[in-house]
């Protein structure tokens, strides 16, 4: 069986860092968001997540500092997402370069969910909780799929049953009837990207054993 990927020595200092930025940055876009009712629904997820990693912080469940840079991606893509809703965050620079017509900001912030497979496979990696690596990797990988699809739905009940236009800033779908589709896959994909980071600096680190 293939060697894993082994924990080395890193500095402490960067998940408080990260944990740092997230409070400013969270605290400052607190006030005056665009629209209370749609920063609530999306920040409610990401403080969630915030919780769920301090607690495990603190309880020696620890990841590398790589997972965590990745981890906050999300956090701060979400976070100011929520302040403006993700249809109308200044994101042009990226929409003309690349010649789209839709903002594709939820898009990128939807990738960063796959992001968290290589926490997923590093925990599992670490607690020798998976034995086959082909299955330790698809186990990470459909982890990120079945929540993709969790929060689709949740989105779908959020917007059916709240005020019509704070539903429609939360779904966010931009007149897209496949909207949900493609943010499954925008998910999926950035699973498949975390993955080969994963499978990379693995090889990496055995190489130099």
């Amino acid at each position: 069986m293939p060697e894993r990927s082994t924990p080395v020595a890193q500095p402490q200092w960067l998940p408080k860092v990260l944990l740092g930025l997230y409070v400013l940055l969270f605290t400052a876009l607190a006030i005056h968001p665009a629209e209370r009712g749609t920063w609530v629904a999306e920040n409610t997820p990401i403080v969630a997540i915030v919780v769920l990693l301090v607690v495990l912080y603190m309880r020696g469940v620890r990841f590398s500092n790589l997972a965590y840079v990745l981890m906050s991606v999300l956090l701060f893509l979400h976070t100011i997402g929520g302040y403006y809703t993700f249809e109308k965050v200044p994101f042009d620079w990226f929409n003309n370069l690349f010649g789209f017509k839709r903002n594709m900001y939820d898009r990128v912030a939807h990738f960063s969910v796959g992001f968290y497979a290589f926490a997923i496979i590093e925990l599992t990696d670490l607690n020798g909780t998976i034995r086959s690596r082909a299955v330790s990797y698809l186990f990470a990988l459909f982890a990120i799929a079945t929540i993709a699809m969790s929060y689709e739905l949740i989105e779908w009940l959020y917007a059916d049953l709240s005020d019509p236009s704070a539903g429609a800033a939360f779904l966010g779908s931009q007149g897209d009837i496949w909207d949900a589709q493609k943010d499954m896959l925008a998910d999926t994909s950035g699973a498949v990207f975390a993955l080969i980071i994963y499978w990379l600096r693995s090889k990496s680190s055995n190489n130099h054993k």
